[in-house]
């Protein structure tokens, strides 16, 4: 497939600016997308000094883009040209719109009589800030198609915070192929969130009136007009083409499913190796967060998690934390020799972390130190032993002395009690995600089978605590359980079957219902589509704690072919693969623009 544009601009709040998930999708494929438009790929972001420090280099914009930028600063509006800092080192526009702020009013005033957006009392920060950008950079592809009349312009703009420069195009019967894309509604996002059973609804909602009811009416209305008035718009799964179609009016044109750039991660030998180094760092955190208060087999023991932003419902938290329950009676009840650690890697509003947990891995790393100050005594201890046919003892191979020493190092490594279920003090007062735990009787007791930690800050690889990042901390388990209720695509179970690592995910996420429809196997191995659309609560807790269960009994062999075929299925979400969908879009909007 080839381009019919020349130049093309994406239009996105997260270009330079990390805040959300299209940073990911956007800087993962620019490597395929600077193939099919060399140097006319231009991604435009906002211009924020301290954001995109290290990720972006100024540079000296092409000749045509100087006298353009010239002609922006006599409305307040400073552009700067440069290389985005990532693979592929995309020629790159952030657009800065401090100078033009004062345009606030009259911009809302003409979106209003235009189209009809509702923008009276928006909060400036929240709403009219990225709609003066957007305008800002409409105004400034508006310019460049003056300067460069005889090329054919594509414009995508990511999600309403760039609708402004959508609709200043339109208005303006500027003669530039525009793509919409809505990664998430912000409807639908709002009414999960806010326990609306969305889709046994979705044909009884008035979207308006809700949009009013929940107070996002000008971003609902923002979206709306840009997917009507787009040339083409889309969205990013099945899931949420059918939530748009309802609540925005809309059905999308074309689907374009999230990717990956598969050849960044690791190889299944080299992940294998560090899922090895990585385990043994994980079993160290277990042994000094569980064993002051008691032991357990650590050979036999498989840790899952959970990962992704604090919305309890919409992430599928409070299936998990009841499933794991569910999964813990059943481990008991069958005398199951294994045991589960899962982990809740959810950010909330954290301070320090406990003293006694702190504490307790000063203590562990004193043990662990006075053995290694000794290690080269003590191997020649064990093969004098050997050699002489000894007991090889702990008496023998420590000697009295270190035997005694470390005596007293492990009674004040000893605690009573059991081991806290969050590693953190939390400055909230009623933290849903606690609640739900001790609900559900998830309290680290010695007998149970499943034991749990909040975990409820970034994983950054240096948190004094665990100190693995989140990909090392996704290595070092063995599941990621990802059971979603609003996912509009879900890059975490993607992400954990590209680093080799078995995953789970729902019918309700674009991913899950992606790949539902290309993996037929049988076993359901590798990334597990947990069923939700149509379902109850308890019928998916069930569901899931069956799963889990499951995974739980397979042997060794059965967690490496789970690990190939998760690969394997993360494979099909390349780049290489989902770029021409895009490509196809863009060209569909030359089309309409020819009236072909």
């Amino acid at each position: 497939m080839k381009s019919k544009a020349d130049i093309f601009f994406e239009v996105s709040w997260e270009i330079c600016n990390k805040v959300g998930g299209i940073y990911t999708v956007v800087s993962s494929k620019a490597v395929p997308t600077l193939k099919y438009y060399k140097n006319n790929y231009f991604p435009v972001g906002p211009y924020f000094k301290d954001k995109c420090f290290g990720e972006f280099e100024e540079q000296e914009p092409a000749e045509f883009l100087k006298k353009v930028f010239s002609d922006l600063k006599q409305y307040g509006i400073d552009c700067h040209f440069g290389k985005w800092l990532i693979e592929g080192e995309p020629n790159t526009i952030l657009v800065d719109f401090q100078g033009f702020l004062g345009s606030n009013d009259r911009i809302k005033a003409g979106l209003w009589e235009t189209f009809k957006i509702d923008s009276l009392g928006t909060d400036f920060y929240d709403y009219d800030y990225p709609i003066l950008w957007s305008t800002a950079v409409g105004m400034l592809i508006s310019k460049v198609k003056q300067a460069l009349k005889d090329k054919t312009v594509v414009a995508q703009f990511h999600e309403w915070l760039s609708g402004g420069g959508l609709l200043y195009i339109k208005k303006n019967n500027v003669d530039v192929g525009t793509v919409f894309t809505t990664h998430a509604t912000m409807l639908g996002r709002t009414l999960a969130g806010n326990h609306i059973d969305l889709y046994n609804e979705l044909e009884t909602i008035d979207p308006g009136k809700e949009a009013y009811k929940h107070k996002i009416q000008a971003k609902y209305l923002t979206e709306r007009q840009c997917a009507k008035n787009a040339d083409v718009f889309t969205t990013v799964s099945e899931i949420t083409g059918m939530e748009a179609t309802y609540l925005l009016g809309k059905k999308p044109d074309v689907l374009l499913p999230n990717g990956l750039d598969i050849d960044k991660f690791p190889t299944f030998e080299d992940a294998s190796i560090k899922h090895k180094l990585l385990k043994r760092k994980m079993k160290e955190f277990l042994m000094h967060y569980f064993f002051p208060y008691y032991t357990f087999d650590l050979d036999n023991t498989l840790m899952y998690f959970l990962a992704g932003r604090y919305e309890v419902r919409d992430k599928g938290i409070d299936v998990y934390i009841k499933a794991l329950s569910r999964l813990n009676k059943m481990l008991i009840k069958n005398n199951s020799e294994k045991t589960i650690v899962a982990f809740i890697w959810v950010p909330a509003f954290a301070a320090s972390i406990k003293k006694q947990i702190l504490e307790n891995k000063t203590y562990y790393e004193d043990i662990k130190d006075s053995i290694y100050d000794i290690s080269n005594e003590i191997r020649d201890r064990i093969v004098y032993g050997l050699i002489s046919k000894k007991d090889l003892d702990a008496d023998f191979i420590l000697g009295n002395n270190l035997l005694r020493e470390t005596k007293k190092r492990i009674i004040r490594f000893s605690r009573e009690g059991i081991p806290d279920i969050c590693t953190h003090h939390l400055t909230e007062e009623n933290n849903e995600v606690i609640s739900l735990i001790k609900e559900q009787g998830l309290i680290n007791n010695k007998y149970d089978k499943v034991k749990l930690i909040y975990y409820p800050i970034y994983l950054t690889g240096a948190d004094s605590l665990l100190d693995l990042n989140y990909y090392e901390a996704i290595m070092s388990s063995h599941l990621g359980v990802f059971p979603s209720y609003y996912e509009p695509w879900g890059y975490t179970p993607l992400e954990t079957g590209a680093l080799g690592i078995a995953s789970l995910t729902t019918d309700l996420a674009g991913f899950g219902r992606y790949i539902k429809k290309r993996d037929t196997g049988k076993k359901n191995k590798g990334i597990f589509v947990l069923g939700r659309m149509d379902k109850t609560e308890e019928e998916v807790v069930i569901d899931l704690a069956e799963i889990m269960y499951r995974f739980s009994t397979y042997s060794k062999q059965d967690r490496i072919e789970n690990k190939l075929k998760a690969k394997r299925i993360a494979s099909m979400a390349d780049w290489k693969n989902l770029i021409e969908n895009y490509i196809h879009a863009h060209n569909l909007s030359v089309k309409k623009i020819r009236g072909e």
